[in-house]
């Protein structure tokens, strides 16, 4: 037997098919985690497919063993690998990565066991009881500990009663130890019991049309707080109870502890959970009870998709339109085109739900691509919250210089008088968004990245928010000595400290990347929230969509067009998402909710649209903009981005990259425009320069025409530089 081989290396050269001997002592299924010799090393390779013969003979060095114990990437993966390295132009190795945990590979990372210790199952209490000594107290508690339950691990046993007597009792037979595995839970403090609510007349429409078309694709367009997440829960387990499993998937780790509760609630422990915030031991244990079949249900953020549960039958995408959903990280990948095919591949119900959907998937419902399903109204009727546009000019015209506009505050102190809490959006973190001379204009930058940096004043650092280098914060200009320094726009940190000066009697908390380090990060901020021990949120687009706080009436937006002009065809379609977003979690409960929205350009057709919640006109505004200027889904924009150690390497990559997609071009002068060679926005990024070339295709021939461009792209490539092969990229900096 030949085992079909890919290596576990990342790299062009051996991104193929190696055939390797199945000795008759090792049985190996597709699948399976292998050692190989490959050169003068030893590595990890997955087998992805067997034959009887190989055209290399007896000279097929032979396979030195399994690397698990189980079989762990799915037949269903194997094949998702041979589409995503079509798709998405990847190596076949690093799709493998992807369907197993990190920590795996090297054996970093292993199952958890201690040792327990039960009474023995052939020995009667009574008759050990009566055979110890009066003056063995201590044993006697331990056995009468042990007889009350089925099983206690050693370690507390010997806390409790000593190490002598568990050992005395081990030592005479009366009690045995065994080792038991132990599964490290993430948020295992999240539990409790939620059982069905009544559905609302939508909500029950909704779900109704959903489960009458198994396999079918979905776009659930549902207003905010109008319940799609009761919508998917009914759905899942009517899914459960036709045996079949289930992937729930969130944007933000911020929404899993909000999600996991409620999913634990009605499902209990037959729900995992995956994304890139747990410890290697936690995504380890809950790939583990995945693969296992110990649960039907997985719930987590992009990564999940991955998961390697079998039998699928829906698969649902929450806030579909988040681009958090596309990676930008290698390997470069799209979440729903993965959903797409998992879906297909297990006959699955797709569904992709959002209070703002892309225009691209909005787009495909409108041509019958998927079912359109609305939830236009709130749960129990409760209406969108009113928003009021203050333009900021005007303010500073009125000598207001602050953030934070005069409306806002008023809003904010009905809401703290109320006992109500609120929420403030700001998209920016830090203190100050950089640090300008006032007498000559330097801006103090980032050695490595060609980016202004931020002051964090609690720390007094000056962070890049791109490579994390950090700075010491200069009492004078580095470049002329002078003393008169001004700061750049506030970030959520100053906000929190002007509200703190203005409000002193509240509480406030602020939620953002640098809160919210560690595991539980997320977790603390949200639970304290929730549970009324802040009156104000301040935060960034973490806590703009998904928490369903009843308490929140108000919402603050500060600086709402600050993604408006960024230079990327998403910036309008964004700006329009967030606001809605954010405005949505104000008034869930019984509290009507209020808005205050500020802006330097108040008269901006998207503030329209979002001020007055009307998804429907924006789409039909936006779409024909974007069909306008061939952007997508009229095209599907290209780049090719290329990072090097020095400008001149970049810069001859991209010379020649551009005259190769100038011939291709030639050859369909339809279907490709717009074809540029270019420094990127940011031209240096950790300290390597970067230039891209960036084109248009249109969707009728763009797989093939995207084949050829990556053949050119990989031909010029060479150990000095990385290429990175994007389409339709989510960020274009």
């Amino acid at each position: 037997m030949v085992a079909e081989v890919i290596v576990d290396i990342s790299t062009a050269d051996v991104d193929r098919i190696f055939d390797y001997a199945v000795p008759e002592t090792i049985p190996i299924v597709v699948g399976d985690r292998v050692f190989v010799s490959f050169g003068r090393q030893r590595t990890e390779g997955i087998v992805v497919g067997l034959k009887e013969t190989s055209e290399w003979g007896d000279k097929l060095k032979p396979i030195d063993g399994k690397a698990d114990s189980f079989t762990a990437v799915l037949p269903e993966m194997v094949e998702l690998m041979n589409f995503l390295a079509k798709r998405f132009f990847l190596r076949k190795a690093d799709c493998l990565r992807l369907f197993v945990p990190a920590q795996m590979r090297g054996g970093k990372v292993r199952e958890l066991e201690r040792t327990a210790a039960s009474l023995a199952p052939d020995r009667d209490l009574d008759e050990m009881m009566g055979a110890l000594r009066s003056t063995a107290t201590a044993q006697r508690a331990l056995l009468a500990h042990l007889a009350g339950v089925e099983w206690e691990w050693t370690s507390a046993l010997s806390e409790q009663f000593g190490y002598a007597a568990l050992k005395a009792l081990t030592e005479k037979g009366y009690v045995v130890t065994q080792s038991k595995r132990v599964i490290r839970k993430p948020y295992g403090a999240l539990s409790g019991k939620a059982d069905a609510v009544d559905l609302t007349p939508q909500q029950r429409v909704a779900v109704d049309t959903i489960l009458a078309h198994p396999g079918g694709k979905f776009v659930l367009h549902g207003v905010t707080g109008s319940g799609k997440t009761e919508v998917y829960m009914t759905c899942i387990e009517e899914v459960l109870k036709a045996g079949k499993t289930a992937i729930m998937l969130v944007p933000e780790i911020s929404l899993t502890p909000q999600t996991m509760q409620r999913f634990r609630g009605r499902f209990g422990d037959n729900v995992a959970l995956l994304h890139s915030g747990l410890s290697a031991g936690e995504r380890y244990d809950e790939w583990l009870r995945i693969l296992r079949k110990e649960v039907s249900i997985v719930v987590g953020a992009r990564s999940a998709i991955f998961a390697p549960i079998a039998d699928v039958g829906i698969i649902i995408i929450d806030e579909e339109h988040d681009s958090s959903y596309s990676s930008e990280s290698n390997p470069r990948y799209e979440t729903e085109a993965i959903a797409e095919w998992r879906a297909d591949y297990n006959g699955a119900t797709l569904v992709l739900g959002s209070a703002t959907p892309s225009l691209e998937t909005y787009y495909r419902a409108q041509k019958g691509e998927f079912e359109l399903v609305k939830m236009t109204k709130r749960v129990a009727e409760r209406q969108l919250p009113e928003m009021q546009i203050v333009d900021m000019c005007e303010e500073l015209r009125a000598g207001n210089k602050s953030i934070l506009s005069r409306p806002l505050l008023d809003g904010l102190k009905e809401t703290l008088d109320s006992g109500h809490q609120a929420m403030i959006f700001l998209n920016r973190r830090g203190y100050s968004s950089f640090m300008i001379c006032r007498k000559c204009g330097h801006v103090l930058k980032c050695t490595s990245c060609d980016v202004s940096l931020t002051w964090h004043r609690s720390e007094n650092l000056l962070k890049c928010h791109y490579c994390r280098n950090q700075y010491a914060v200069p009492t004078a200009c580095p470049k002329c000595g002078s003393e008169s320094i001004r700061y750049g726009r506030d970030g959520t940190e100053k906000v929190v400290a002007d509200l703190q000066a203005l409000f002193p009697q509240a509480k406030l908390l602020r939620m953002d990347n640098d809160t919210t380090r560690g595991k539980t990060g997320h977790l603390s901020i949200l639970t304290a929230f929730g549970n009324k021990e802040a009156d104000i949120l301040v935060g960034t687009q973490m806590i703009a969509k998904g928490h369903d706080f009843g308490n929140v009436t108000f919402v603050g937006i500060l600086d709402a067009d600050m993604s408006l002009y960024i230079g990327d065809y998403h910036s309008v379609e964004r700006t329009f998402q967030l606001v809605t977003q954010v405005a949505g979690r104000a008034g869930r409960a019984e509290t009507p909710g209020r808005v205050v929205l500020q802006s330097y350009s108040p008269k901006h057709y998207v503030f329209y649209f979002a001020s007055t919640y009307d998804y429907e006109g924006f789409y039909r505004k936006e779409i024909n903009t974007r069909e306008v200027t061939e952007f997508p889904p009229f095209r599907k924009i290209v780049r090719i981005l290329v990072h090097a150690d020095t400008e001149d390497e970049a810069f001859n990559y991209v010379k020649k990259v551009l005259s190769a997609a100038r011939k291709i071009q030639n050859e369909y002068p339809r279907d490709i425009s717009r074809l540029t060679g270019m420094r990127s926005p940011i031209s240096r990024m950790d300290n390597k320069f970067r230039f891209q070339v960036v084109l248009r295709v249109t969707p009728e021939h763009d797989q093939e025409i995207c084949a050829r461009l990556f053949e050119v792209a990989m031909q010029y490539k060479t150990p000095r530089i990385s290429v990175f092969f994007e389409q339709n990229p989510q960020n274009m900096v």
